[in-house]
């Protein structure tokens, strides 16, 4: 099973559009998905803060700033 994680913050507009991406387009591609918060790791903070929300698919970078669903869904299909 392929796995999303998504890398936001709490009050980041751009996270919440990510996140209603990540959810909708997992659900109709039976991928697992988690969130993880940057404010509560330092390691995720140091490398991704600039770039927020960050998708990974499989723990390889997908997507930053804006979530494409119909790339998302190619990149799950593959």
């Amino acid at each position: 099973m392929r796995t999303v994680t998504l890398i936001g913050k709490p009050g980041c507009h751009l996270c919440d559009e990510a996140r209603a991406v990540v959810s909708e387009v997992c659900a109709q591609m039976g991928a697992r998905w988690e969130e993880k918060d940057i404010t509560q790791d330092e390691e995720l903070h140091r490398e991704y803060w600039e770039q927020i929300p960050v998708v990974l698919v499989d723990g390889a970078q997908h997507d930053f700033w804006r979530v494409d669903p119909q790339r998302l869904r190619a990149a799950l299909a593959s």
